[in-house]
């Protein structure tokens, strides 16, 4: 009998304190926790839906140990103060476009350079490659979960852009690298947030903006905007990051999960923006009546040829803040060649 209690001992022992480590769990980690992530564009933008796929992801990997709160349209953080905001602890999770803060993200907004980064999949593994090659300081405060780009841009207006005499003085929003190509081509580049550009459409504060064409349907730029420009010049690149803190209190098999999800999140949400760039254009001319302007080879050439100083100055910038700035440049042409394959 006495033996029998300590068999029977010996087995709750097992069940309770040391079967959970080989199922992959340990007692500590049976506690859900729950993080709140915010983003600023409205929730049907795609940084939105990647954040509520990146969500569910989590949430089922971890058998529901995770729970995350998902604050979209700038309701928790908005998008300039998006990164400090994390940094101090305002959100546990938080995403970030990087061309709002060009000064401040110099490596990783060089994918914004017009270097022929084709699509969103291609430029956003491209932009997780760079990070991870290159490790900047600009990240050092917060961990980096993924990272994604937009699709290229193209311009949006009132009014149609057919040649680069058509551009020449037109107010058209824009940030990040792509100011500096409107500005380039002769535009008058007006910096704002995407969320402030529906109102300012309206308003005639523009005329029209500079960016991937998604926009055309999910913030009902088609409305404004009847024609479109097919320049396919930059992209915008995004990165979603974790409060230090937050980061290191999760258990390990959590933070293995999240890491594991930063490649397949970018791929996911890249293909996903491809995607829905080719349903906004078709949505656009059937809905709106929006007419596409495709440049013909020779006038694309003429349109890329003015750019080539952007990549130059930029080389010119990093290497005087002690970045190897030709050796990105070559790193992201070599990477885009890798992607597009």
């Amino acid at each position: 009998m006495k033996k029998l209690s300590v068999l029977t001992m010996a087995a709750v022992f097992a069940v309770l304190f040391v079967m959970p480590y080989f199922l992959g769990v340990s007692t500590g980690q049976t506690k859900s926790v729950t993080l709140n992530y915010a983003n600023f564009p409205p929730a049907p933008t795609f940084p939105c839906v990647q954040m509520e796929r990146w969500k569910k992801q989590v949430e089922k990997k971890t058998n529901g140990r995770i729970k995350i709160n998902t604050f979209p349209g700038g309701t928790l953080l908005g998008a300039k103060g998006m990164m400090d905001g994390v940094i101090a602890g305002q959100a546990d999770i938080g995403c970030l476009c990087m061309a709002y803060q060009p000064g401040r993200f110099t490596v990783t907004n060089a994918v914004s350079l017009p270097l022929g980064i084709p699509d969103s999949e291609t430029g956003s593994l491209v932009l997780l490659d760079l990070y991870k090659k290159y490790k900047p300081v600009s990240f050092n405060k917060v961990k980096v979960l993924t990272m994604f780009t937009s699709a290229p841009a193209s311009i949006m207006c009132k009014k149609p852009v057919r040649t680069l005499a058509d551009i020449k003085g037109v107010d058209l929003r824009a940030s990040g690298g792509a100011a500096a190509i409107l500005r380039i081509w002769g535009a008058n580049q007006i910096g704002m947030p995407m969320s402030a550009t529906p109102e300012a459409l309206q308003k005639g504060v523009v005329q029209g903006l500079f960016s991937s064409l998604e926009v055309m349907k999910d913030l009902k730029f088609a409305e404004d905007c009847k024609f479109v420009t097919m320049t396919n010049t930059v992209v915008y690149p995004f990165a979603v990051v974790m409060n230090l803190n937050t980061w290191k209190s999760l258990p390990e098999n959590t933070k293995k999960i999240m890491d594991n999800l930063a490649e397949d999140q970018a791929e996911w949400t890249g293909n996903y923006m491809d995607s829905h760039v080719k349903d906004a254009i078709a949505w656009s001319k059937k809905v709106h009546g929006v007419e596409f302007i495709k440049l013909d080879k020779k006038s694309t050439a003429k349109w890329n040829a003015v750019l080539s100083p952007i990549v130059e100055k930029w080389i010119v910038k990093a290497d005087k803040k002690g970045f190897k700035g030709k050796e990105i440049v070559s790193s992201i042409k070599t990477m885009i060649a890798e992607h597009s394959k």
